[in-house]
């Protein structure tokens, strides 16, 4: 595991490396990179979907949006990402939390934190976890990385929902079927 100085240096590698792939346009292909494991990170990502470092919540959305670009999850575990390196970080439920959601008659496009736009789709499903009494709703937005739909938005799914097969209470988009019950 790396020193304090070390985590500073990359945590700032690691921002400079994102911001170049930010550059170039899209996501950076992460999915591509394998770069060796250099320790942890004190970064963590809380269940409202703050992003701290070294104990101190990232106030620039700049910042967490470019951070997030180079988010990865092998094995259960989330790592940012550059071509040369690769730091663990601490997710304590989803990485993401959709905060919005366009509701059309076929469509439901999710828009998160950092600014990601999704369509519900067999690629990116909604799924409920959690019990009747505490549904916990995600939505799939990339390559295993999930956003925890925020309460306003499940609610507002909720109220558009209709009924799906075996009489379960759900959304369609883009030809799927989303139970909104476990």
């Amino acid at each position: 595991m790396a020193d304090q100085s070390d985590k500073s240096v990359s945590a700032e590698g690691i921002a400079a490396a994102a911001s170049k792939a930010a550059q170039k346009g899209g996501l950076p292909p992460v999915h591509l990179w394998n770069p060796p494991f250099c320790g942890d990170l004190d970064m963590e990502i809380r269940a409202d979907g703050t992003w701290f470092y070294q104990g101190t919540p990232i106030g620039r959305p700049a910042m967490v949006r470019l951070f997030s670009t180079v988010l990865k999850r092998e094995d259960g575990k989330f790592y940012l990402v550059t071509p040369i390196e690769k730091v663990g970080i601490r997710v304590e439920d989803a990485p993401f939390v959709a905060i919005d959601a366009d509701i059309g008659p076929d469509r439901i496009t999710f828009t998160t934190n950092v600014g990601d736009r999704v369509v519900a789709d067999a690629d990116h499903p909604i799924v409920i976890r959690g019990d009747q009494a505490e549904p916990r709703p995600y939505v799939h937005v990339r390559a295993g990385l999930e956003a925890l739909i925020d309460r306003k938005t499940f609610y507002r799914l909720a109220a558009a929902a209709g009924e799906g097969p075996e009489g379960r209470a759900g959304v369609r988009s883009a030809g799927q079927f989303f139970a909104l019950e476990p």
